[in-house]
């Protein structure tokens, strides 16, 4: 019996280029990981694991993975359940949802990179809005909400926006202080993040059968919270893995922000594993260091992709 090879001549160039522009580039990082070669070398030597011992001893390195961290474990979380919130609300709404559909996107629409230079001026310490905000505060109801004083066991006059506004109005530096520079950093992250998982919830929400919310309220489940409980959250089970995994990778993969605000600094506080492959790779002609952080880099968001795959998807309900 003749069988016909003709499906290679289709599958084949889809997977010859998929080899030469991921499989070949990840491979070769890999082999360089291990050696000390740098860019301009004529030649190098096999290290092996030192490049690696270098990364999980000297501070920099360490500081890279503390602060890649912070990062995904803040914007993810946050960014989810935002664009949850604000999916739910926008879906609830009769008139003007596009207008506000149209806002919360604006962040995903704009350049990242025109977004980081406009968060620049707005947290600039002298002319920036955000300062000259809490600066015309000080002394009302902003100070009263935002320096926390509603809360029973905070000491009005030793609160944050007390000690600053009798400094002469002395408001952090949200980008130059070690102690703000991360959280602003992720404050922007997820800023720029949640539209985009708005978009996708308000897809998943549509395709919620009415008929399901009907049933619920026919056993006893009256309110929005008991309905969120029983028929919403498991039939957006699907759509949750799906928007976690997605803003997980992107998380990892923040670059521009940092390139434009902070440059990895002060004192490496922001200094996520995107821009230490930049740095090491581009700036500094490290190569070899920098395709170990890149194994390091691919071998989490695998290690992820694989856990959100396989443990956290036995428990969505399709």
């Amino acid at each position: 019996m003749h069988y016909s090879r003709a499906h290679i001549w289709f599958v084949g160039p889809a997977v010859l280029l998929m080899f030469i522009i991921l499989i070949f580039p990840i491979l070769l990082a890999g082999g360089i990981s291990f050696t000390n070669y740098n860019l301009g070398n004529s030649s190098f030597e096999w290290i092996g694991l030192e490049n690696y011992e270098k990364m999980f001893s000297r501070k920099t390195y360490i500081k890279m993975i503390w602060a890649t961290a912070t990062y995904v474990l803040i914007v993810v979380p946050f960014s989810v359940v935002i664009g949850l919130c604000a999916a739910m609300l926008l879906n609830s709404l009769r008139f003007g949802a596009d207008i506000y559909k149209t806002i919360f996107f604006l962040p995903v629409m704009a350049t990242l990179l025109a977004m980081a230079i406009a968060w620049e001026f707005t947290l600039h310490p002298t002319m920036g809005l955000v300062n000259s905000f809490l600066a015309n505060g000080c002394g009302g109801i902003r100070e009263f909400i935002l320096g926390f004083h509603w809360l029973p066991w905070v000491n009005s006059n030793e609160s944050w926006y007390h000690i600053a506004c009798e400094n002469n109005n002395d408001f952090p530096f949200w980008l130059k202080d070690r102690g703000y520079a991360i959280w602003t950093v992720c404050f922007i992250g997820v800023w720029q993040a949640f539209g985009f998982n708005m978009v996708l919830y308000l897809a998943g929400l549509t395709s919620i059968p009415r008929e399901l919310y009907h049933a619920a309220e026919m056993d006893g489940a009256k309110s929005t919270w008991e309905q969120f409980k029983l028929v919403t959250w498991p039939m957006l089970g699907p759509t949750t893995l799906f928007v976690i995994t997605i803003t997980t990778i992107r998380s990892f993969q923040v670059f521009d922000t940092i390139e434009v605000l902070t440059k990895g600094g002060p004192s490496k506080s922001t200094y996520v594993m995107m821009y230490a492959i930049f740095e090491k790779g581009i700036q500094q002609n490290l190569t070899a260091i920098a395709a170990a952080i890149t194994v390091v880099f691919i071998i989490f968001v695998i290690l992820l992709t694989f856990f959100q795959r396989y443990v956290i998807e036995k428990r969505v309900h399709y």
